[in-house]
C-alpha cells in the first residue's frame, strides 16, 4: 500500500479538524437550508441540521468487527510463514517476496489493532491462530498447524514451494474474506472500512498474480514458458515422436481469423483503435463455430468431428493424415461414432438445422431446428448421405454406442447437457423440476434405438430417469448441486450425464454425470441399472470415464471450468481439474488417487482434464489424454494408488496476451500412433518412442492390439496372442521392476528366443513345448506370492507361455 494504516487515519483525523473549523468560522453558513432529495418523481424536502447529522452517521455492525478480528487472525498466520523464509530459503526473489508480505501485514495489524481498539472491541492476540480453536484454522486460505510444520522442515526449493502454495491459498482464503464481508446487510458502511477492504482485494490479487508466476518459475518442466504462437508456438516433447499436423481444411475455418482472436486483439496486432462494437462481436465468438472436437476410427480411416460438420481423413499410405471427405453440417459440438456403414453425430446448438443449412435457425420454435442425434450413411466415404434424425428435448452433447448390429438393431446412448426445448417445438418437452411435472426431461438420459435395414425409423425407446432414490424413487436422488462445506468446490447438480463408456464384455458402464461418477449394470442395455455412486468436493463436473482393459479400474475426469478457462496454473490446486482413479471392487467404486498433467501453464491457455482412451499395452493400464492447451499427456496407471507420466506434448498458447480456446480436445491411440484433435490447429498424429519408461517389445506387442473400429465412448476388451513379442513385454516389465532378475530371468528370454526361432521354422517342438508348460505351471506359483500388477504380469506370462507351446505341440 502508498502508506502506513496510522497515517491514514491520522490524515483522517486532521480532515475532521479542519471540517469543524470551517464549520464554526462562518456563521453565514448555517442560513442555507439543508435539502434531502426523494426518490425519482418526488419532491425534495427541507431538513434540520440535527436531521441531517442523523442521517449521516454511519454505525459498523458485529459483522465489521468479527472481520477485523477474523483478520488479524488470519494476517499473523501470514506473518509467521513470511519469518521462515530468511532461514529457509536460498532464493533472493523468496527472500524479497516474504520480507514485503512482513511489512504490509503488520502495517495492516496495527491498522486493524487500532480500529477495534478504538471502539472498544477485542483485540486478538499474535498466537490466537496457534491454538485449538477450529474456526481459526478452517477459516479460508488459513494453513492447517501439520502444514505449518512442514513449511518449517522445509529447505530450499522445497521450501520454496511449498512457502508460494500455501501463501497464495492464504491470500486467495482473504479475498473470500472480505467478499463474505460485503455480502453482510449493512457492512463495511465506515467509509476507512471499505477502503481497507478494497485495499486487501487489490493488493492480494496483484501479489496472488506475482506468486503464481514464481511458483510456475521454480518448475524444471521443459513445458514451462513455451513462446506463444498459432502457428510457431513453441513445443516440448518427451518420449514421443511428432509425426505430423494437418491444419483444418477450408471451409471449416474463418480465413480472415484462422487463430479465432478476439476482435480486440486483432485490431490492436493491426496497429488500430478498438471498436466500440468489438464486445457485440465477442458475444458472437461463444459459438465455437469452427471448433475441432472429437474423433472415431474405422480401421485406416480417422473421423474428426468438428463444430460445423466433419472430416474423414485416410492413413493407408504413412503417418500423414489424408483428407478425403469434409461434410459441412453445423450444430455443435459434432462428437462422432461410427458402426458398420453409419456413422452417428451429436448436435447440442439451437442453431442446428434439420437439413444441415448454413443459415441457422430463427425464433424460439421452429420445424426447421435439430437437436438430438444425426445418422449418416457412409458406404460412399466420400459422399456421406444423411439418412436419420432422432430429435431430443436437450440435444445430444455426446454419445454412446451400445451395442452393434445386434438383432438388427443399434442401441446409443444420448447423454444431453443442454437447456431442455420449447414443447412447442417438440411436444413432451419439459424443464420442470420433477416434483412439478412427472415428464420432466431432466435427470433422464435417452435410450435410442435404430433399425439397421431403416435407420429413418430410428427413435427413443426409453429414457429412464437413472439417478432416483434408490429408497424413495425420486428422480432426482443423487447430487443436488452446491459446495461440500469450507474448501471445497462447487459442484454441479447431478440432472444429466455428460460422458457414459461401456464394456459390453464385462456389461458395465460408468457415467460422468455432473455432479456425481456412476457404475451401471447395462446387462439389459435398454434399462440400465445403477450398481454405486460416488462424488469429490474437489470435482466441478464429472465429464468422462474410461475403464482399463481389465475392467477394475476406471478413471475420471473433471471438467472444472468446463474447458475454456486456465485451470491449470501454478497456483491451481492439483486435485482439481484433475483425474480421479477408482477400483472397482465388488461392484463398488474404491477411490485410490488423483492425478493432474504436472506442467504449470499461464493465463492464456484452457487447460483441464479432457478426453482420453488407454493405450493397449499387455501387463500394463497406460492412459493418453488431453489437456486443452495443456497438450497431451500419458501417464502408468498400473498402480491405481500411485499414477505417473511417462510421455507429453505441448505446445505454447495460441496468443500471448490473450486467452484463445484452443488446443487439444481428444487423444486417443488407435493402431499403433495417437492421434490428438486440436481445436483451433487441426490433427496432429504421434508415436511413443523406446526410452526408460517404454520398451520396444511392450511398444511392438501394443501394436498387435488391431481393433478396427474404436469410439470414444465404447470399450472392447483386448486378449493379447500368445507371440514371443508379448512375452518379452512381460519380461521387460517384471526386470524393469526387478520381480524377475539374474538366471531366471535369462532363462525365461532364451525360452522365448527358442520359441520365435521354433515358430519361424516348422512350428514342432514338443521338447520345448514341455519346457514351456512347466515353466507356465513355476510362474503361476511364484505369482501366488506377489499381488497387484506383477502377480497379474506373472499370471499372464504364463498364459502366454502355455500359448505358445500349444503352437509348437
Amino acid at each position: 500500500m502508498n502508506s502506513s494504516r496510522s497515517e491514514q487515519t491520522s490524515r483522517m483525523q486532521r480532515f475532521a479538524l479542519f471540517a469543524t473549523t470551517l464549520l464554526f468560522s462562518g456563521t453565514s453558513l448555517a442560513a442555507v437550508p439543508i435539502i434531502q432529495p426523494g426518490a425519482p418523481g418526488q419532491a425534495s424536502k427541507e431538513v434540520s441540521a440535527e436531521e441531517a447529522r442523523s442521517l449521516a452517521s454511519i454505525q459498523y455492525v458485529e459483522a465489521d468487527v468479527r472481520f477485523m478480528q477474523d483478520m488479524i487472525v488470519h494476517h499473523w498466520q501470514a506473518v509467521d510463514m513470511s519469518e521462515l523464509a530468511d532461514e529457509r530459503s536460498s532464493n533472493q526473489e523468496i527472500r524479497d517476496l516474504a520480507g514485503r508480505i512482513l511489512a504490509s501485514q503488520k502495517d495492516e495489524i496495527d491498522f486493524m489493532q487500532e480500529w477495534l481498539r478504538e471502539r472498544n472491541e477485542a483485540v486478538p492476540g499474535r498466537h490466537d491462530h496457534h491454538g485449538h480453536d477450529h474456526a481459526h484454522h478452517d477459516m479460508a486460505g488459513m494453513a492447517s498447524p501439520e502444514k505449518m510444520e512442514t513449511l518449517a522442515d522445509s529447505r530450499g526449493n522445497d521450501f520454496d514451494r511449498l512457502f508460494l502454495q500455501l501463501m497464495i491459498e492464504h491470500h486467495k482464503g482473504a479475498l473470500e474474506m472480505v467478499e463474505t464481508l460485503l455480502r453482510q446487510p449493512g457492512s463495511a458502511q465506515d467509509m476507512v472500512m471499505f477502503e481497507f477492504a478494497n485495499d486487501v482485494t487489490n493488493d492480494q490479487d496483484a501479489e496472488i498474480d506475482r506468486m503464481t508466476q514464481l511458483l510456475a518459475g521454480l518448475s524444471t518442466d521443459p513445458r514451462v514458458g513455451l513462446a506463444a504462437g498459432f502457428k510457431d508456438a513453441g513445443e516440448a516433447i518427451w518420449n514421443m515422436e511428432h509425426l505430423a499436423n494437418v491444419p483444418r481444411p477450408p471451409g471449416f475455418y474463418n480465413p480472415d481469423n484462422p487463430a479465432g482472436l478476439p476482435m480486440s486483439r486483432l485490431r490492436e496486432l493491426a496497429g488500430e483503435e478498438p471498436s466500440e462494437s468489438d464486445e457485440k462481436m465477442e458475444g458472437r465468438r461463444s459459438l465455437l463455430s469452427f471448433v475441432n472436437s472429437d474423433i472415431a476410427f474405422a480401421g485406416d480411416k480417422v473421423i474428426a468431428g468438428n463444430y460445423h460438420g466433419f472430416n474423414i481423413y485416410d492413413m493407408a499410405n504413412g503417418d500423414t493424415p489424408e483428407l478425403i471427405t469434409s461434410v459441412v453440417c453445423p450444430g455443435g459440438q459434432g462428437d462422432v461414432s461410427v458402426t458398420g456403414d453409419f456413422l452417428i453425430m451429436s448436435v447440442e446448438q439451437p442453431r442446428g438445422r434439420l437439413d444441415c443449412g448454413l443459415q441457422g435457425v430463427a425464433g424460439d420454435v421452429s420445424e426447421d431446428r435439430f437437436r438430438g442425434l444425426r445418422i449418416f450413411d457412409i458406404s460412399d466415404i466420400r459422399r456421406p448421405q444423411q439418412v436419420g434424425a432422432v430429435q431430443t428435448c436437450r440435444g445430444s452433447h455426446t454419445h454412446t454406442i451400445v451395442s452393434d448390429h445386434q438383432d438388427g438393431r443399434i442401441i446409443v446412448y444420448n447423454s444431453a447437457t443442454s437447456f431442455v426445448r420449447d414443447d412447442e417445438e417438440l411436444p413432451g418437452c419439459s424443464d420442470k423440476p420433477p416434483h412439478r411435472d412427472g415428464q420432466t426431461a431432466l435427470f433422464r438420459i435417452d435410450i435410442i434405438e435404430i433399425p439397421v435395414d431403416d435407420p429413418a425409423a430410428a427413435r427413443i425407446v426409453n429414457s429412464p430417469f437413472v439417478f432416483a432414490d434408490s429408497e424413495t424413487g425420486a428422480p432426482d436422488g443423487l447430487w443436488d448441486g452446491g459446495d461440500h462445506g469450507d474448501g471445497t468446490q462447487r459442484t454441479r447438480a447431478t440432472d444429466h450425464c455428460h460422458d457414459i463408456t461401456v464394456f459390453p464384455a464385462l456389461n458395465i458402464a460408468a457415467g460422468a454425470c455432473a455432479g456425481n461418477g456412476i457404475l451401471f449394470d447395462i446387462t439389459d442395455p435398454i434399462n440400465p441399472v445403477r450398481m454405486d455412486e460416488v462424488t469429490d468436493p474437489g470435482f466441478a463436473y464429472w465429464h468422462s470415464a474410461t475403464f482399463n482393459n481389465a475392467g477394475d479400474k476406471v478413471i475420471f475426469t473433471d471438467e472444472w471450468g468446463g474447458g475454456t478457462r486456465p485451470r491449470c496454473r501454478a497456483s491451481d490446486p492439483l486435485h482439481w481439474g484433475a483425474n480421479a482413479i477408482y477400483d472397482i471392487v465388488d461392484g463398488k467404486l474404491e477411490f485410490r488417487s488423483y492425478y493432474k498433467m504436472p506442467a504449470p501453464q499461464t493465463e492464456q491457455e484452457n487447460c483441464v482434464a479432457h478426453n482420453g482412451s488407454i493405450v493397449p499395452m499387455p501387463g500394463r493400464d497406460l492412459f493418453v489424454q488431453a489437456w486443452y492447451q495443456g497438450g497431451i499427456s500419458v501417464k502408468d496407471f498400473s498402480d491405481a494408488g500411485n499414477p505417473r507420466e511417462i510421455a507429453f506434448f505441448d505446445r505454447g498458447p495460441i496468443d500471448e496476451e490473450e486467452l484463445v480456446t484452443g488446443g487439444y480436445w481428444s487423444a486417443y491411440w488407435h493402431q499403433g500412433r495417437i492421434y490428438g484433435t486440436e481445436m483451433a490447429r487441426g490433427l496432429d498424429v504421434f508415436r511413443l518412442t523406446v526410452s526408460d519408461e517404454l520398451s520396444e517389445n511392450e511398444l511392438a506387442a501394443a501394436k498387435l492390439a488391431g481393433d478396427r473400429v474404436f469410439n470414444p465412448q465404447k470399450q472392447r476388451q483386448i486378449d493379447w496372442p500368445a507371440e514371443p513379442v508379448v512375452a518379452r513385454a512381460y519380461l521387460d516389465q517384471l526386470s524393469r521392476g526387478e520381480t524377475l532378475k539374474g538366471d531366471r530371468l535369462a532363462e525365461l528370454s532364451g525360452l522365448v528366443d527358442r520359441s520365435e526361432q521354433a515358430l519361424s521354422a516348422d512350428g514342432n517342438d514338443r521338447r520345448l513345448a514341455r519346457s514351456l508348460r512347466s515353466n507356465g505351471r513355476d510362474l503361476r506359483r511364484e505369482a501366488r506370492n506377489h499381488e497387484g500388477m506383477d502377480r497379474r504380469r506373472l499370471e499372464e506370462l504364463a498364459d502366454t507361455l502355455a500359448g505358445l507351446s500349444r503352437q509348437l505341440r
